[in-house]
Parts: C-alpha cells; sequence; structure tokens
C-alpha cells in the first residue's frame, strides 16, 4: 500500500489530537509533521500522552504555509475562521480535510448569521451517508475532490437520526426537535471557562447555546433539506424545514446522544411500525458505519466509545403523534476524526473502512 504524508494543524487541541491516534493505527498514513498556535515548540505528547513514542516525540511547530507545504495530506483541524485564510495558501492540487466550520456552509447568510467574517467557499461535504436530492449519496462525490469540508459533531448524530425521515416524508417539516445530551470534549480543550472544570461538571447537566443559537443549525438544516429532497414528489408537498435544537452538556467525556422528533405526516400516520423501520433498513443496511438497532433496543454512548460506528433506532409515539429517532456517536471519531478518515479513505480510493473500528471500548 502506498504511504502518504500527513501534516495535522491544531494537533494540540481534542479533534487534531483524535485524527492523530487514528493516523497512527492507518497502515497508508504517516504523520510527519504537527503544528499549534500557543503549544508551539512543545512535544506533541505533552497533550497527548496515550499516542506511541514516535509520535508523542514530534515537536509542535507554528502553524505556517510553508511548514504544512509539501505533505500529501494536510489536516485542518484549527478554530472558525483561522482554516480557510490558511488553505488559500497552500497547493490548491493537495488533499486537505477542514474539521473545523470554514467549508461546510454553502449560503454565506449562514455563515454570517451564526459566525460572522469572511466567508469561505465550501468544499466536499464529509459525509459519505448523507442522502442527497434525486438520490445517490455523499460518498459518490468524496472520489471526486481534493477538498474536504468536516461535517460538525453535533450535525453528524441529528442528520444520521433523521434524515431517513424526511426522505420518505413520514414526517410534517415544520416541528423538528433535536435534544442532544453531548460529552464536555465537544466544548474543545482551550475554552477556558468556569463552567467546564471538572469540579463544576461532575454531577451536573445543564443546556448551552439555546434559543436557536448554536452554530450547528444551518449546518444540520442544509442537510435535512437535501434529505428531504430526494423524492422530489414529496419534497413539493412539504413546508419549510423548522428546528428546535437544544444541547445538553452531560458529565462524560466523550459521545453524543441524540433525540430528535417531528409530528407524523399523513403518509407517517399510514404506516406500521415494520413499514416505518423498513425505510432505516433499507437506507442503512449497506452502510458500513451506521447500525440499525433491533427494535426496542435504544443506542447508547457508552457503546459506540472509540469508534466510528453510530447506533440509531426509530419510534412512533402514537398518542403523541410524533416520530422519534435516536443516534449515539462518539463526538470525536465518528463525531469529527473518524468520519474525516473515512471521507479521506474515499478520496484516495482506499477502502472506506481502513483505519477504522466499530468496536467501542467497554467497560
Amino acid at each position: 500500500m502506498r504511504q502518504y504524508t500527513v501534516a495535522v494543524a491544531g494537533a494540540s487541541g481534542y479533534a487534531g489530537s483524535e485524527m492523530i491516534r487514528l493516523l497512527a493505527a492507518h497502515p497508508a498514513f504517516q504523520v510527519c509533521t504537527v503544528t499549534g498556535h500557543g503549544s508551539a515548540g512543545r512535544l506533541l505528547g505533552e497533550f497527548s500522552p496515550n499516542l506511541p513514542e514516535s509520535l508523542a516525540s514530534l515537536q509542535i511547530q507554528d502553524t505556517k504555509p510553508d511548514i504544512l507545504a509539501g505533505h500529501d495530506l494536510v489536516v485542518l483541524a484549527l478554530p472558525h475562521g483561522a482554516s480557510g485564510p490558511l488553505a488559500e495558501q497552500l497547493d490548491p492540487q493537495s488533499l486537505m480535510v477542514d474539521l473545523g466550520a470554514d467549508h461546510r456552509l454553502e449560503d454565506p447568510g449562514d455563515w454570517q448569521d451564526y459566525y460572522g467574517g469572511p466567508f469561505s467557499s465550501p468544499w466536499t461535504y464529509g459525509m459519505p451517508e448523507l442522502l442527497n436530492p434525486g438520490g445517490g449519496r455523499q460518498r459518490q462525490l468524496l472520489g471526486q475532490t481534493h477538498r474536504i469540508a468536516g461535517p460538525g459533531c453535533n450535525v453528524t448524530a441529528v442528520t444520521l437520526a433523521f434524515q431517513p425521515a424526511l426522505s420518505a416524508g413520514l414526517v410534517q417539516t415544520d416541528d423538528l426537535v433535536a435534544d442532544l445530551a453531548v460529552g464536555y470534549s465537544g466544548a474543545g480543550r482551550s475554552s477556558g471557562r468556569m463552567d467546564l472544570l471538572a469540579a463544576q461538571a461532575i454531577n451536573s447537566a445543564h443546556p448551552y447555546s439555546v434559543g436557536g443559537t448554536h452554530r450547528h443549525i444551518p449546518e444540520i438544516l442544509q442537510n435535512l433539506r437535501k434529505a428531504a429532497a430526494v423524492d422530489p414528489s414529496f419534497a413539493q408537498s412539504q413546508k419549510p424545514i423548522r428546528l428546535g435544537l437544544t444541547p445538553i452538556l452531560v458529565p462524560m467525556s466523550r459521545g453524543i446522544l441524540a433525540v430528535v422528533s417531528a409530528r407524523l405526516s399523513a403518509l407517517g400516520r399510514s404506516m406500521g411500525m415494520a413499514d416505518i423501520r423498513a425505510v432505516w433498513e433499507g437506507i442503512y443496511a449497506k452502510e458500513p458505519f451506521v447500525d440499525l438497532l433491533p427494535e426496542g433496543k435504544l443506542p447508547s454512548t457508552a457503546d459506540v466509545y472509540g469508534s466510528n460506528r453510530a447506533q440509531v433506532q426509530v419510534a412512533v409515539d402514537q398518542r403523541a403523534d410524533r416520530l422519534y429517532a435516536f443516534a449515539a456517536i462518539d463526538n470525536l471519531t465518528r463525531g469529527t476524526a473518524g468520519q474525516a478518515l473515512q471521507a479521506v479513505n474515499l478520496a484516495l480510493g482506499l477502502p472506506e473502512e481502513t483505519g477504522l473500528t466499530t468496536i467501542g471500548v467497554a467497560p
């Protein structure tokens, strides 16, 4: 197997560190260069002591174009607003994946509303299982690109849970509600906030970014609109998608459990549970990293910890006239670095599962 050299910018953050952990087990990649901002000049092992000595002994360099240049793959694990200007200074033909937000959104207005600052052109979206308008999946586009935008972690959980419902017209689109239990690593390593200290977090759960302010909302809507347009006959009859999103920090280091619901459509009400489950089965049956659980079994973040697997489930509350879908993922693996590596494999023509596992860590 051909060997590819890799540079990781933002290597001392959670996303960058997780990407390096996965690359270390991949047979085709060699991490040669790691960069950072405040961490420059220190050893990678100070931030990621879980890595083998060959990687832990790498010195973190400044995040500059000349240091990142000359590698087969460049991973950008940087805060929003930083990847776009940096990428413009790098080889336009090199393979690059952005784990941040800069290249995810297609609408400049969404970027301005939720992030602000200069808008960067969207890259090929890095969720292979995403359903696209008129049929087909995002993986078909990933095999033809050298610029990949890694999805947001909350976005991944909500999309995988609920895109089947929208693609089949099972729900009314103007009343989607998503509640997410989120591990603290989703806030990043360098936030400096008092409410993210262990003493404040243990034995506590609290919501954040409420009232429609969470920056992942436009990205979720962008994905769900595509799923809703899979069948044009359903798309024409649907109202605009409206989403209420409430993330809740819970005392775990990694993981997201998404609970997404909407009122049933006339079609959804006419279907039995077996037929509704068949929609999810038909979409995910051949997906290597998405498991529809047996009926009655619900997803758990503990079961996907450290893996690239997403567990999904669907249920109907007839009394409330609502369809519920659930997804559990590891926010750093399936929600960030693992999903990005899955997309990189496709871009390079490698088997999609290379270097990734569906086996969680237990207990």
